[in-house]
């Protein structure tokens, strides 16, 4: 007879995160309430007091766990460039870091907090932005600034939004999309084929590739 595996039994910390998470991914920061993420966490009001203190640092931690599961469940780090690596190399790198984290199959709750923090940014996120968003950001603007020493500031800043919205498009209208066209389309658009099309799209547009022609095309 085949031994069952015990069920993981997560810390008291770790509960009222998880299910903070899930309260405020469906609700919101206002409208989620303390005694429903407690009784979710089976724990009384107290646990939250004593392991966050109030409702706005669970809400903050919670925005972090859901940060640091997005970025973590692709597996995919940035890579420690050497001095001599050409900066189209470093966007590609960039590009192909960022769509993996997109696609990677993190929790549905942490993805839908985070839409919805950035859709109606709360008091915490200038602290999340801080430390999660603003590096990426700044990683990008530095390579773009490597391609185009002498650019404007503000087409550095366009270059760098059309980049990321195109990687944030997959992931942000992936639902509507499959309404218009079919789950089966979109699923047929796989990590591979989406990180290679935004690494000759981007490219091309920037005049560092030649653009591809679609397959089929002459």
């Amino acid at each position: 007879m085949l031994e069952q595996e015990s069920p993981i039994v997560l810390e008291p910390r770790q509960r009222l995160l998880e299910a903070a998470e899930v309260e405020f991914a469906e609700k919101g920061f206002d409208a989620a309430s303390v005694r429903d993420i407690c009784k979710r966490a089976s724990m009384n009001i107290a646990a939250i007091n004593y392991h966050f203190g109030d409702k706005e640092k669970l809400y903050l931690e919670a925005l972090k766990a859901a940060h640091e599961c997005a970025d973590e469940a692709s597996g995919e780090p940035f890579p420690v460039w050497a001095a001599d690596t050409a900066p189209v190399q470093k966007l590609r790198d960039y590009i192909r870091v960022m769509v993996s984290r997109m696609h990677a199959p993190a929790r549905p709750t942490s993805l839908r907090l985070l839409m919805r923090e950035m859709a109606a940014p709360s008091p915490a996120a200038e602290e999340v932005i801080r430390h999660y968003i603003q590096p990426k950001a700044f990683r990008l603007r530095d390579i773009v600034l490597e391609l185009f020493p002498t650019a404007d500031p503000r087409q550095v800043l366009m270059i760098g939004f059309s980049v990321i919205g195109q990687i944030l498009f997959y992931r942000q209208n992936r639902a509507v999309v499959e309404l218009m066209f079919s789950k089966e389309a979109v699923e047929a658009l796989n990590l591979e084929r989406v990180i290679e099309h935004i690494t000759h799209f981007t490219l091309a547009a920037l005049g560092c590739a030649e653009p591809i022609c679609p397959e089929g095309a002459p």
